[in-house]
């Protein structure tokens, strides 16, 4: 196989691709080894690897688990990076093109996600893939790592009907399990890297533990959520249905609970809508640094949404702090165990442009406590 450039259309492809036979599938595979070499093959197969990362001056970096990226190549040939991203492209049947020269999709060696880049957004091809965690933490994990600190007491607010009562609970894992049996909807924020997916995937177990009989739609870009419910539906996105459309679909398709894999853009209003609508007890995450950030950033994204532009910002937060019942931030940290959940809010309101939160869970100069604040 070969990579052809077609002149007139600036079109790159994999020559020896047509068809979709397995023999077709496992020469495409040998030839992706071949370019990926024995440094990054042997970084796949190491539990202790999260990413791998090919900038344009060649340098190979490798990222363990808790320890900052070594470099580990000078020198890997910007071919072989291209083969790489072209041949990934060519197996999950991407269209590529100078005019876009962006790849983002699932990594056929292993599990693992890869994003890279052609020119001319760059001089030389730019890798990163990420690998998935292989193993699903309880809740009960979180505890015992220190992910999630230990705390003496704290309280969550219970509605029942127009009667609102406090909750206390010994430990922060007891107030997102009572999330979960409750069907409260949860925000997941963090930064790259923090472990939002992984910790999307411990409540996701969770649900399965504690509503096992719930049937879970979940949507996302490339293939990370676990569900473990008997009654599930895993979508994906494509070139062709963005994760709005996928969102109108999946209000037919009978969910309990819906969940997305991340929120990026105006599917957030989407999502909203049907959370508020019937179907309560969503999971879905979000880039930001705190609650409050995580929150506003919900709002910018709703914006982006044509059906939303007319909405006051009144409107934005009265809807969010309806349809987002927690927030949970969790952050890569320098030490063991590497992250660190260290907020966990409970959205009770939104006045005076601000939303109001009964802080939970606050992680703070190594001392964990609750901060009720109704």
């Amino acid at each position: 196989m070969k990579t052809r450039l077609d002149i007139e259309t600036g079109t790159r492809e994999v020559q020896g691709t047509e068809g979709t036979d397995s023999a077709c599938r496992e020469e495409m595979l040998d030839e992706l080894r071949q370019a990926c070499g024995p440094i990054i093959l042997q970084a796949l197969d190491d539990k202790n690897v999260v990413e791998i990362i090919i900038n344009p001056d060649g340098k190979l970096w490798i990222e363990l688990h808790n320890q900052n990226m070594n470099e580990a190549q000078s020198d890997f040939p910007a071919e072989a990076a291209e083969r790489i991203l072209l041949i990934s492209a060519a197996l999950q049947k991407s269209d590529i093109g100078t005019d876009v020269g962006l790849i983002e999709g699932e990594f056929p060696l292993g599990s693992a996600r890869i994003a890279g880049v052609l020119s001319p957004l760059a001089n030389a091809p730019a890798i990163a893939i990420r690998k998935h965690s292989p193993v699903v933490l309880s809740l009960s994990d979180y505890r015992k790592s220190g992910i999630i600190k230990p705390i003496g007491a704290g309280a969550m607010r219970q509605t029942s009907g127009l009667a609102i009562h406090k909750r206390s609970f010994e430990h922060p894992i007891e107030a997102i399990r009572e999330a979960v049996v409750m069907r409260k909807n949860i925000l997941i924020v963090g930064g790259t890297g923090s472990g939002k997916t992984t910790l999307t995937n411990t409540i996701l177990h969770e649900i399965s533990l504690q509503c096992p009989c719930d049937r879970i739609v979940a949507i996302e870009d490339t293939m990370e959520l676990q569900l473990n419910n008997a009654n599930r539906a895993l979508l994906r996105t494509s070139k062709d249905v963005d994760m709005r459309r996928l969102l109108r679909t999946t209000m037919r398709l009978r969910p309990d609970r819906i969940v997305v894999g991340e929120i990026r853009g105006g599917e957030a209003y989407t999502l909203l809508k049907s959370w508020n609508s019937g179907h309560p007890g969503g999971v879905t995450t979000t880039h930001a640094n705190s609650s409050e950030e995580g929150l506003q950033k919900l709002a910018h994204y709703i914006y982006e949404d044509e059906a939303a532009q007319g909405f006051t910002p009144e409107t934005i937060g009265w809807m969010i702090a309806k349809s987002v019942n927690l927030v949970i931030v969790i952050e890569k940290i320098a030490t063991e165990p590497g992250r660190m959940v260290t907020e966990i809010c409970e959205v009770t309101g939104f006045m005076n442009d601000r939303y109001n939160m009964n802080v939970l869970c606050l992680q703070s100069n190594g001392h964990c406590e609750f901060r009720p604040r109704i």
